[in-house]
């Protein structure tokens, strides 16, 4: 199993300012510039100016830098976001991708009591990408269609239960990404530490999920595990503590692992 660490951050800083001088052309300018070093072309989209400015204020404690030079996104890639919530890894993804690829933003229905019209204002210049809602064990994606599928910050949320219902059944949403993956396909998760052996419903409770529970459910669904990336781990999070709290909020142990498709 391959790790991943922090990126050098005065690299990361010297190559954005290298591609932040590409940012008046096409966003394929910038991202040509970069070649195909993942870190130059993870720089290198961070220093689009078509982002919003809101995004970049949570930069420093997402770390988007080092979470996409993990994932070596390639021109033409299809990706299914399971969860995408409001669409600050879609502004990413999209220029990633290219032209030639696919952005498949997914959320479940009753997440548009939040977001309201978040997402549709985001991705209207975005032709690349495509929404979707269902819950999570019902995925609108054909089998075998996608090359990379993420779910960030959000497998807690198979026990999270607005209004009282879950959003689908977790064995479920497992096998429906292993299902549109195409083999050989990757898979993404990102997600909030809870204290280990927690119980499923600390996903409903304090926002979080045991990685040990992620990781079986996972490996039950078939797929094997690739690797796993440090970047954003933090021994001193408080993990009683609901992730919204201000104490901990954007500063969780965030765990994040990387899984194959067979072929």
């Amino acid at each position: 199993m391959v790790r991943f660490r922090t990126i050098d951050a005065a690299l990361i800083g010297a190559m954005a300012m290298l591609f932040a001088a590409c940012g008046e052309g096409a966003p394929e300018d910038a991202l040509a510039a970069a070649g195909d070093d993942p870190a130059a072309r993870a720089a290198a989209v961070l220093s689009l100016p078509s982002r919003p400015v809101e995004d970049h204020g949570d930069d420093a404690l997402r770390k988007p830098a080092n979470v996409l030079a993990y994932m070596d996104i390639k021109p033409g890639m299809k990706i299914f976001e399971v969860e995408g919530g409001a669409g600050y890894y879609t502004q990413l993804f999209s220029p990633l991708v290219g032209p030639k690829g696919e952005v498949v933003i997914h959320n479940p229905e009753p997440f548009d009591a939040f977001l309201g019209d978040i997402v549709t204002n985001r991705v209207a210049s975005l032709d690349n990408v495509r929404v979707t809602k269902s819950n999570f064990d019902d995925l609108d994606a054909e089998d075998g269609s996608m090359d990379m599928v993420t779910w960030l910050l959000g497998p807690h949320d198979l026990y999270y239960t607005p209004g009282g219902a879950a959003l689908g059944d977790d064995n479920g949403a497992f096998a429906e990404i292993m299902r549109i993956l195409k083999p050989g396909g990757v898979f993404f998760v990102l997600d909030h530490a809870a204290t280990p052996g927690s119980p499923k419903s600390a996903g409903n409770s304090v926002h979080r999920i045991d990685p040990a529970l992620v990781l079986e459910m996972v490996t039950e669904a078939g797929f094997m595990l690739a690797g796993e990336s440090d970047v954003l781990r933090n021994p001193d999070d408080n993990y009683d503590v609901n992730i919204f709290e201000p104490e901990v909020r954007r500063k969780t142990d965030r765990f994040l692992y990387k899984f194959k498709k067979p072929e």
